[in-house]
């Protein structure tokens, strides 16, 4: 697959390996800076941790948790021509478990047959897609104490409080945001 980007791991056990970006149009992979953002925040919480990067595209933000430890990966999305991307970009870097590809719309399907057992939900949606509805869709999936973060466009002001989490912070760097959730029982003990 011809490739028009590079997208490089920043850091962990993959740090410096190169992703493949989309040769198509539509797709706008996750920021290196972006990236490298969100980890910072979360660096104490991935070792060890049930990821789900929804709408994954390149994969880029889980393989990056693969790489910093996480226990285990779910890769949602629902362009096949991602889902191979993904797939490319975990044979490049020689991943070979602790992984699960899955093609489904989360907005149309949710995420029939997943538990709440995702300590950190990770979604990219669109950016002309309401952040409130791509949230609705994947909260269930967070668990206790658990976090969700989506990327966004910086002008999209997601709500506070949705579906069972509640707005921590909200970070921006250009025209993107993003914004970290706690499962409300996490915010609750935390306040």
């Amino acid at each position: 697959m011809k490739s028009t980007s590079q997208i490089r791991i920043i850091a962990g056990a993959l740090k410096g390996r190169r992703l493949a970006g989309p040769d198509w149009p539509g797709l706008r992979p996750t920021s290196d800076r972006l990236r490298e953002t969100l980890f910072n925040v979360l660096a104490d919480t991935i070792v060890g941790a049930r990821v789900l990067d929804g709408f994954a595209g390149t994969g880029a933000v889980g393989i990056e948790a693969i790489s910093r430890g996480a226990a285990h990966v779910t890769f949602v999305d629902s362009d096949p021509r991602a889902l191979d991307l993904i797939a490319q970009n975990l044979a490049r870097c020689g991943v070979t478990g602790g992984y699960t590809v899955l093609r489904a719309d989360l907005m149309a399907a949710g995420l029939p047959g997943l538990p709440a057992a995702f300590d950190l939900v990770f979604l990219d949606p669109p950016y002309t897609m309401a952040p409130g509805e791509a949230i609705t869709t994947a909260a269930p999936a967070v668990a206790p104490r658990g976090r969700l973060v989506i990327e966004h466009a910086r002008r999209s002001v997601p709500a506070g409080s949705l579906a069972g989490v509640e707005l921590t912070r909200t970070l921006t760097a250009g025209g993107s945001a993003l914004s970290f959730y706690r499962h409300d029982a996490a915010a609750a003990e935390s306040a």
